[in-house]
């Protein structure tokens, strides 16, 4: 019996990886999609489907499936039509809540995730509701291997970054929207590769509750995080000292 427990729990994980790896490819190839239609098929050209091809690529996404996703953009072959989406909302115990979505279908985008604020006793806001509580940044991901901290501060920081952070074996470098590119380019002149690029947002204000209070919120932000059409939820729940982020592709 103990055996048939341990070969469960492996096969329920390895149903969760999958579910997880299909996800993130599925909000990749809609990220192609979306750079392409807005700036052409040609990644020489168009430096948002460029990085987002090199994101598929990290992940291990099929050159035909990447192809696709180009050619569903650039029109030539037919597929949904995926926006760029956000919402904005209350989660119980006044915790604010700010959902990054790419959705062909806004209508039942909103009603998925009406549903979930209403079934934790939050509710979903109008645009602006709480906004204002976040601030977007830009996010570099660099492995730290054979990377001294030093040699990457002097980099970034001369390009514009604002802050520098070790997390295990990567070194996070957040930055404002405007030095974006600018550190991006002084990523490349210098040889070094990101794991991930990307747009986060970070609260301004947070908050810490209770344990039994916490959990409920947790749970709220982890059945929106399931949405296929949520990229990233952003909170201002202070847990254990830092604000949660959940992104799809953690």
């Amino acid at each position: 019996m103990a055996g048939h427990n341990k070969w469960s729990k492996i096969k329920r994980q390895k149903a969760k990886e999958d579910k997880k790896k299909s996800k993130k490819w599925a909000r990749l190839a809609r990220e192609i999609t979306v750079a392409a239609r807005e700036g052409g098929g040609d990644p020489e050209m168009n430096a948002d489907l460029s990085n987002a091809i090199e994101r598929a690529e990290a992940e291990n996404m099929a050159k035909d499936t990447i192809e696709r996703a180009i050619k569903r953009g650039t029109g030539e072959l037919e597929g949904q039509n995926y926006e760029p989406a956000t919402y904005e909302g209350y989660a119980p115990h006044g915790i604010a809540v700010f959902v990054d979505a790419m959705t062909d279908n806004n209508n039942r985008t909103v009603a998925d995730l009406r549903y979930l604020f209403n079934k934790y006793d939050g509710n979903l806001g109008k645009d602006g509701s709480v906004g204002y509580l976040f601030e977007q940044k830009g996010r570099f991901v660099v492995p730290a291997d054979g990377l001294g901290e030093l040699e990457l501060f002097e980099i970034v920081v001369d390009a514009g970054a604002e802050d520098l952070e070790q997390d295990g074996d990567t070194f996070v470098v957040t930055t404002s929207v405007d030095a974006f590119a600018d550190v991006e380019t002084a990523l490349e002149n210098a040889g070094i590769e990101s794991e991930d690029a990307d747009f986060i947002r970070i609260p301004t204000t947070t908050q810490a509750l209770d344990e039994s209070a916490e959990s409920t919120v947790r749970k709220l932000i982890e059945e929106l995080e399931d949405l296929d059409d949520v990229d990233a939820v952003y909170t201002t729940l202070d847990q254990n000292g830092e604000a949660l982020a959940v992104q799809s592709d953690d």
